[in-house]
């Protein structure tokens, strides 16, 4: 009957226990949170009376018991963990550090966008503007800013409650933020990482680059968005990370224009007049930064201006064999590349890029003083260069000969040139050269690979931004599972209420009845 009763008396315990840490998480909010703390707070209310009916014989045996002994013991231990438990959460809490186990990363900002709010010079100051003051969502995603930087500060503002800040920064919708940074200010209507690592980038750079697109012979049109072939796409991420977009007539102009921060020939279909190539040279040799897109079986007028400067483009297509399911293996026009060479541009890249329909691209061995050469990327083992190109397109036919130039193959170089120290004037050339012009069209720089980034990067560093080069974010879709209220509530209470206190009542009713 004692050792009953002394039972009784740590239930009612256990359940006075349960019911005050209900009370101080959900703080009685639901009815369901009254009824489990009401529920459990009078049977253990009347638990610990029936006990203390006993009488104080009853306790003065149940303290003097071996079995109390122990249990106050193991009560003491599992404070003291608790107590531990709460420390170390108080000192994570001051010196904090995120871990994203997922595979895609995708709790994690991109590295460019970790970049860019790195290397902030001043204060930006973030507002976002939704319903209520509350979401969880975009205030996360802001969070993750700032994690990144002390200069960044945001706050989360509900219009309806201070509608004169509304009205002085003219937000009329909800999810509006407004980024501003010294006498630069913008605003995203759709934030996503994307929209306001871009709005970063558009406030903190206080001169925008011009790239410049030569048209005239048949390029693939930067406004063409219907055209899986067009360049819609990488005018769009240009756009988006700042730079003016210009189409020059090179034709129609003496020489090329000076505000060309970076000058792109993009797959020209006809060739360029005697005028247009020596104006490409003379702007390289006054410290100009130029990128070539050039596919095979066209261009061919380049090859002594590329040769100029290190870079050889080959009479050929990269081949690549490729394994179907039940059907061995195939021949491939569209090699995959993850070799990349250390270089700025490549700078933590490891990622995958596809060159459809691509030749090789090299260094000539020509290079002179002052000149640097690299073979940027390079496709893999199983690759080659086909050189017999009547058979390839007119049969359908393709092997490695002695003729042709086993892989990896290299389909892309850039050129780094000190022009004092090549005796043609001062500063500094920079040149880009790819294989193909298909891998910069719209199907290809917004799909599965990492196309988009390693073109972008490489016009970043042609015009100088070493801070843009890096990986940029990409539409995953977080792999979470959405709860209803209800569905949350339930949740709650079986993990963290209802299952740990059966299991402690049912780990003490055995203890004791062993005792």
């Amino acid at each position: 009957m004692q050792r009953s009763s002394g039972l009784l008396g740590v239930i009612g315990a256990i359940l006075l226990l349960f019911a005050s840490v209900a009370a101080f998480l959900t703080r009685g909010q639901q009815t369901f949170d009254l009824l489990y703390i009401l529920a459990h707070g009078l049977i253990g209310l009347f638990a610990l009376i029936a006990y203390l009916s006993a009488g104080l014989e009853n306790l003065r045996h149940f303290v003097g018991e071996r079995s109390t002994k122990y249990g106050a013991n193991t009560i003491v231990a599992s404070a003291l963990f608790v107590a531990i438990l709460a420390a170390l959460n108080y000192i994570s809490a001051r010196n904090h550090h995120k871990f994203d186990l997922t595979e895609a990363h995708v709790y994690s900002l991109s590295p460019q966008s970790i970049s860019v709010v790195k290397n902030l010079q001043n204060d930006l100051q973030i507002q976002a503007f939704v319903e209520g003051g509350i979401n969880p969502d975009l205030r996360e995603l802001l969070s993750n800013y700032g994690y990144q930087s002390s200069k960044l500060k945001y706050e989360m503002i509900d219009p309806d409650r201070q509608p004169e800040l509304a009205e002085r920064y003219k937000v009329s919708a909800y999810n509006t933020v407004r980024l501003e940074y010294g006498s630069e200010s913008t605003t995203v209507t759709q934030p996503t990482e994307e929209a306001i690592t871009n709005a970063i980038i558009k406030v903190t750079r206080t001169t925008r680059k011009t790239a410049c697109f030569i048209e005239g012979h048949g390029e693939p049109d930067t406004d063409d968005v219907e055209n899986a072939h067009g360049l819609a796409g990488l005018k769009n991420g240009l756009t988006n990370e700042n730079y003016e977009i210009k189409k020059v007539l090179l034709a129609t102009v003496e020489a090329m224009p000076d505000d060309c921060s970076a000058v792109i020939v993009a797959g020209p279909q006809k060739p360029y007049t005697e005028h247009e190539i020596d104006a490409l040279d003379k702007y390289l040799k006054k410290g100009g930064r130029l990128a070539f897109l050039i596919p095979p079986r066209s261009g061919e007028q380049f090859v002594p201006l590329l040769d100029q400067w290190g870079v050889k483009l080959g009479n050929d297509v990269v081949v690549d064999q490729v394994v179907r399911l039940f059907q061995g293996p195939a021949l491939g026009l569209a090699p995959l590349a993850n070799t990349y060479a250390q270089h700025e541009i490549t700078r933590d890249f490891k990622q995958r890029t596809i060159f459809p329909m691509t030749r090789s691209v090299s260094s000539s061995g020509a290079t002179k003083a002052g000149m640097q050469v690299v073979e940027l990327v390079k496709t893999s083992q199983s690759s080659w260069g086909e050189t017999d190109l009547e058979g390839l397109f007119q049969r359908s036919e393709a092997k490695l000969d002695p003729t042709d130039k086993k892989g990896p193959v290299s389909v892309a170089a850039v050129v780094d040139a000190k022009l004092k120290e090549m005796g043609t004037g001062e500063g500094e050339a920079r040149l880009a050269v790819f294989g193909s012009i298909e891998f910069a069209d719209n199907r290809n720089i917004e799909g599965t690979y990492f196309n988009r980034d390693l073109l972008l990067n490489t016009i970043g560093w042609l015009v100088g931004q070493s801070d843009l080069v890096s990986i940029r974010t990409k539409s995953v879709r977080a792999s979470r599972v959405q709860f209803t209220q209800d569905q949350g509530t339930v949740i709650f209470y079986l993990s963290v209420l209802i299952i740990p206190e059966v299991l402690l009542v049912a780990g003490l009713v055995v203890w004791w009845r062993r005792e």
